[in-house]
């Protein structure tokens, strides 16, 4: 019986041939490998940016009516999630299937709107469609696509080019690297709107009322502050009887105040153990006076939560006074009332 010979490449074939089994072993690599090509992607779209994109922040930002974001299928997830940021983030938009245009949606547009139109290859038919009723209707289009000859940004008032030099698939088939650089695309122009508007967290709050964010950036000290049962300590107190009163507070702290309820003074546990160090025996025959901070930190009660975090941050304490005008003591907020609306 005459012996098959094989090809070097069917020999080299077979040797690179793993099972599903030996493949989950480089699991890790290949999720690298992806996020290695989709971050690179993103990189690549900086030598992109130029006037064009100045003059689509420049449109978005003076546009008088709504940006309506569309695309199909992958850009079309994508296009939804950016015009949820930009709805977010201060610039009235929403998402709009090209299919759904043909069954009433066209009802919502205005001369005074933009479209800003997502294609990979700027050729997708069932948005070239969508095109010529906007040109009708005199709706400027921002088109973004990877091929700045294309249909779509031959017919866009402005072009935004999102060139991606393949895909993180393996096959550089299925949407990867490039819907990356889309949203990325997208983010950024979000982002120079919020600058351009000079957008802060109070507005972005507005926005967010209802969330975890909103909340947090919504909440005031006389909100969160504790009023009752606060560790009042009088300055000529004998430290011994100070260590008592601090612990039953509850907050590692005690606060002097004068005859009309004004703070004159703070100590800490932290004060306490430096002094006992310091004193050691004679610790005893000392007073709160002459070791409290005579300078804490006050908030009033209109001071945003977040505010309060960054003092705690900054000057690495656990906790701030809240005072009136007069600095009479209204309530302390400690770091973990501060820290539930974190969670």
């Amino acid at each position: 019986m005459k012996k098959e010979i094989k090809t070097d490449k069917e020999i080299k074939t077979e040797k690179v041939k793993t099972t599903p089994e030996e493949r989950l072993h480089h699991a890790r690599e290949y999720a690298e490998r992806c996020l290695r090509e989709e971050a690179q992607a993103v990189l690549d779209l900086i030598p992109q940016l130029d006037e064009n994109f100045e003059k689509a922040v420049e449109m978005m930002y003076r546009c008088r009516g709504k940006i309506i974001v569309t695309g199909v299928g992958k850009s079309g997830n994508i296009g939804a999630k950016i015009a949820a940021t930009l709805s977010s983030t201060g610039t009235p938009a929403f998402f709009i299937n090209p299919l759904d245009a043909y069954h009433g949606d066209l009802g919502v547009m205005t001369p005074d709107d933009i479209v800003l139109a997502i294609s990979n290859s700027g050729q997708t038919d069932e948005l070239l469609r969508f095109v010529p009723i906007l040109l009708h209707m005199h709706v400027p289009i921002i088109g973004m696509s990877r091929n700045p000859e294309s249909l779509l940004a031959k017919y866009s008032a402005i072009h935004i080019k999102v060139f991606v030099d393949h895909e993180a698939c393996p096959l550089n088939l299925a949407p990867t690297s490039s819907t990356t650089a889309a949203l990325a695309m997208g983010d950024a122009l979000a982002i120079a709107l919020m600058q351009v508007r000079d957008f802060r967290p109070r507005d972005f709050a507005q926005f967010h009322p209802g969330g975890e964010l909103g909340k947090r950036l919504l909440t005031k000290a006389e909100d969160v502050m504790r009023t009752e049962d606060l560790p009042i300590i009088p300055e000529d107190m004998n430290l011994g009887k100070a260590i008592i009163d601090v612990s039953k507070g509850l907050l590692g702290m005690g606060v002097s105040l004068d005859s009309d309820n004004r703070v004159i003074g703070l100590i800490t546990d932290g004060d306490i153990r430096r002094a006992m160090e310091k004193w050691q025996a004679r610790f005893f025959d000392h007073t709160v006076s002459e070791i409290m901070t005579r300078t804490p930190k006050i908030v009033s009660p209109s001071t945003k939560v977040t505010e309060i975090q960054r003092v705690m941050h900054q000057y690495k304490i656990h906790s701030v006074l809240v005072c009136d005008k007069e600095k009479h003591l209204l309530g302390i907020v400690d770091s973990y009332a501060a820290s539930l609306l974190n969670q």
